[in-house]
């Protein structure tokens, strides 16, 4: 079983590598090409942007297969022996801390080099070491305190019930969606500064937007995003009562009022066409299916780890161990429906407010956001859940007959 796990888990990071030298190859001979939809300066640069994103990828996966390989060899024994606590429920709260812990500590220099080299290199981060620390010990604190209770809910539902995957299941499934519901009120403002939008006349307009979609809202608000970045961005949070609209201090200064509409009814499509609710229904499927295998695992599984056969904390750290391939190999059909939902919410926002007013707001965010409008079909197929940009905007009438006639009409926006 050992052998078996290893050369299963090698081949997943394997295709992962795979994909993103595909991806780089792709990228690097495309950004020599007629530029299109962004500017020249812009497509060249968000092409080496892309580049190195996927370099960092690359790295990444080999550094969490190392990890796999040490948790998988040693590790997970190793904690089991120095964790001498009796309480069952107590001991895998500390086990799954630390090796939570430890594998955060590993991949932080990530995460540091993209927030203070690359994405400032590439004029995107306006983070301060000052915030970035504030940012990782909120984060630290919020999962220290609700974090290990859910941990503990966990373990104690699995210590007390034979079929314990079918009500862990509807344990985190509930969790999820409650985190849903008070993300945007309680939440997020941890981390983000939300001010009511003062401007009364696109305060009125997107109610009457909200209005004819048929969508009730707490409220619409602006962040202070760009503290941290400077992409563009806008989101409906919440469920239930707690929905409000959410735009980023820095979509404000960049998109017009009707771009600005367009993109909100973008996302209203979402809501009228309930994509909010498949996709949590998908969530639901997808979880099930991990619960289902993770709780009937076979005692070679176990003794592949070196860890004591059923134990909460072992069951726990090999899900979160393994689980990420079930998620990738599920990734290409979670792509299929969010794309075909983006066309769809495309159709509805365009006729909302106008189909060139969301197609001239895709374009600036693309522009300001440096994404690249080019990629492998293989990247695509397994890693967006957008369509690709050149396919939303041929289907908002922007009929693209050549890469020239592309670029000029990319230029009638700026």
């Amino acid at each position: 079983m050992i052998l078996t796990i290893g050369i299963i888990y090698f081949l997943y990071v394997l295709f992962k590598v795979y994909i993103s030298v595909m991806e780089i190859g792709y990228v690097a001979k495309a950004k020599n090409q007629t530029a299109v939809i962004l500017k020249p300066s812009s497509y060249f640069k968000a092409a080496n942007y892309k580049i190195s994103k996927e370099r960092i990828e690359i790295i990444s996966a080999l550094v969490e297969y190392i990890l796999f390989i040490f948790w998988m060899g040693f590790g997970l024994h190793f904690l089991e022996e120095i964790i001498d606590i009796q309480n069952m429920a107590i001991k895998t709260v500390v086990f799954i801390d630390i090796f939570i812990a430890a594998n955060y500590i590993v991949m932080l220099p990530f995460t540091i080099y993209e927030k203070f080299v690359l994405d400032k290199k590439y004029g995107f981060s306006n983070m301060s070491v000052k915030l970035f620390i504030i940012d990782q010990i909120k984060a630290a604190v919020l999962f220290l305190i609700f974090g290990s209770l859910i941990i503990w809910a966990i373990a104690k539902i699995m210590l007390n019930f034979s079929n314990w995957w079918i009500f862990g299941f509807l344990f985190i499934f509930a969790v999820i969606i409650f985190i849903n519901m008070i993300y945007p009120t309680l939440i997020a403002p941890i981390f983000n500064k939300f001010t009511v939008l003062e401007d009364e006349e696109l305060k009125d307009s997107i109610e009457d937007l909200m209005k004819k979609s048929g969508l009730k809202s707490e409220g619409v608000y602006t962040i202070d995003a760009s503290k941290r970045d400077n992409r563009l961005n806008a989101y409906f949070g919440g469920l239930g009562k707690s929905k409000r609209v959410v735009l980023f201090d820095t979509l404000l200064k960049k998109l017009d009022k009707k771009e600005l509409l367009a993109v909100l009814g973008h996302e209203l499509g979402h809501y009228k066409h309930k994509d909010i609710l498949k996709n949590i229904f998908m969530m639901g499927m997808m979880l099930f299916v991990m619960f289902a295998i993770f709780g009937n695992l076979p005692k070679s599984v176990f003794d592949a780890f070196h860890i004591q056969n059923g134990s909460p904390y072992g069951i726990i750290a090999i899900f979160l161990l393994l689980s990420p391939i079930i998620t990738f190999l599920m990734l290409p059909l979670m792509g299929l429906v969010s794309r075909k939902a983006e066309y769809e919410a495309d159709e509805y926002g365009g006729e909302s407010v106008s189909k060139r007013d969301l197609a001239t707001a895709l374009m600036k965010l693309a522009e300001e956001n440096k994404s690249f409008p080019r990629s492998h079909p293989l990247y695509i197929f397994f890693y967006f859940t957008h369509p690709p940009l050149l396919e939303r905007l041929k289907r908002l009438g922007y009929d693209f007959t050549n890469e020239e006639e592309a670029m000029e009409k990319s230029w009638e926006i700026k």
